[in-house]
């Protein structure tokens, strides 16, 4: 297994040292050390790595379908092969136990292998016309993309921002999260070492906020693609508008999970426990406000407090580890505030509500029930490790619970009423529903929410649409 690498940037596929730079400290969220100084760009990197995306959409624009399937292909077999190491980087600097590091490397290579079939499959139609006459739609590469991927999965969401615009024919400019840039870089290097040209794909590091103003502002880029919080959202697409650019935004989340009475409770602990603290909470489509039928909420509410203060916290690299530590000191003190401002408006904590240790930026599983719908936590999406339990009188009121916010990513149901499973499918607000499931996501299906969680898809045909311009082209 490797230790943790020494950071560099890649701007226009070269590596730069960081000299006399502005860094960022990259830090062990199990143990709260540095192991790593990030460098930082400046004004002139950017303008560097904007040039270079113009290039490499010259030339990446005129690539074949066989070209793109080849690097596709060939940095999913380098990802398999470099699992191990790739895996290990991500949870020291995400701090997710191992296992799901590794499964966040599978999702990419079964990313890569998709978009390797996909891209024989970007038709466009001809349209019936007269004889003499002749008209296409077609679709063509957008042109460079400016990728912003955040944290929380530091491997899985830099393969869908690199994967989409690669597989479109696009040029695109990465800019992930400081916090995890190793793993961000492991994942490019595959690409690039399975014959990506190193104009087409470059990572950028930076003040968040200086590198998304400069890169919106030029002209090269014709595409934002942005995974993160509404707020940063809602800030950039007001960037993005300034120049028209294409947008797809995967924004924030509240899930609900509605539990009907007609489901076997324990079944459904079993799945809802795991899926709430995985990756300790810190996940965009996190099963979050659990809305219980009445008959089965007091059994459903014990059950999961049983099992939330079973459950193994601890560094993620040692085995037997179910939850991480959260992935920065901010998350922890989110926690505080919002489980505070919980029990301080009524709720009940069942479990958890506390930091566990001294070293690191560790969280006990948490449980809440009971709480007013004014509460902050019941608005505000927590993004940590705390399940919120209410109960409901019947589906009328479950499905307006699950409706009320204005977030719509991700939603679950429990019920044996087909029926009923039908009409959920109807009415739930979401732009993913998980019907007695927690899985709602696959290469090919598309991902994304509606309202303030965002628009547009990433993954399926949808992610590689997402960057292509559509044209009519008629001929007299």
């Amino acid at each position: 297994m490797t230790d943790y690498p020494s950071l560099h940037m890649i701007i226009a596929g070269e590596k730069v040292s960081g000299g006399s730079r502005r860094t960022f400290d990259v830090v062990n969220p199990a143990t709260g050390e540095t192991i790593g100084a990030l460098p930082l760009a400046d004004a002139a990197d950017l303008d560097r790595a904007l040039e270079t995306a113009a290039e490499g959409f010259r030339i990446w624009r005129k690539s074949t379908p066989q070209q793109r399937a080849a690097v596709l292909q060939g940095a999913a077999r380098l990802l398999m092969e470099r699992q191990e190491d790739l895996a290990r980087i991500a949870t020291m600097e995400e701090g997710k136990p191992l296992a799901e590091s590794r499964i966040e490397v599978l999702m990419n290579v079964g990313l890569f292998n998709f978009y390797a079939g996909e891209v024989f499959r970007i038709y466009g139609r001809e349209l019936v016309r007269p004889t003499g006459q002749r008209s296409t739609v077609r679709h063509e590469p957008a042109g460079p993309v400016a990728a912003f991927s955040p944290w929380n999965f530091p491997i899985g969401n830099v393969g869908r921002k690199l994967g989409a615009p690669i597989a479109a024919g696009c040029s695109v400019i990465l800019k992930s999260a400081e916090e995890t840039p190793a793993s961000a870089l492991g994942v490019l290097q595959c690409l690039l070492d399975a014959g990506l040209p190193k104009e087409v794909a470059q990572a950028v590091f930076g003040v968040p906020d200086e590198v998304s103003r400069h890169l919106l502002a030029s002209p090269v880029i014709r595409k934002l693609s942005f995974t993160g919080s509404t707020v940063v959202g809602k800030h950039l697409l007001k960037l993005a508008a300034d120049n028209m650019l294409r947008t797809t935004m995967e924004l924030g989340g509240h899930g609900p999970v509605l539990v009907f009475d007609d489901v076997d409770v324990d079944q459904v602990l079993d799945t809802a426990v795991a899926g709430k603290y995985r990756n300790a909470g810190q996940v965009c489509v996190s099963p979050t406000r659990f809305i219980v039928q009445e008959n089965v909420f007091e059994k459903f509410r014990d059950g999961f407090a049983r099992r939330a203060k079973a459950w193994k916290v601890g560094n993620g690299l040692e085995d037997g580890t179910q939850m991480g530590p959260m992935a920065n000191p901010r998350r922890p003190d989110a926690m505080e505030r919002l489980i505070g401002n919980a029990k301080e408006s009524g709720a009940r904590l069942d479990a958890g509500g506390e930091r566990i240790g001294n070293q690191g930026f560790f969280y006990a599983p948490s449980v809440l029930s009971e709480i007013p719908l004014d509460a902050e936590i019941m608005n505000e999406e927590p993004f940590g490790p705390v399940a919120l339990i209410n109960p409901y009188k019947d589906e009328e009121a479950m499905v307006a619970e699950a409706n009320r916010l204005p977030y719509g990513l991700a939603a679950y149901a429990w019920t044996n009423d087909v029926k009923r499973q039908r009409r959920l499918a109807d009415e739930i607000e979401t732009g993913m529903l998980g019907i007695n499931s927690h899985m709602i996501g696959g290469a090919d299906s598309p991902f994304g929410g509606v309202k303030w969680s965002g628009h547009g898809s990433e993954d399926g045909p949808e992610g590689i649409l997402a960057c292509m311009v559509t044209k009519a082209v008629h001929e007299g």
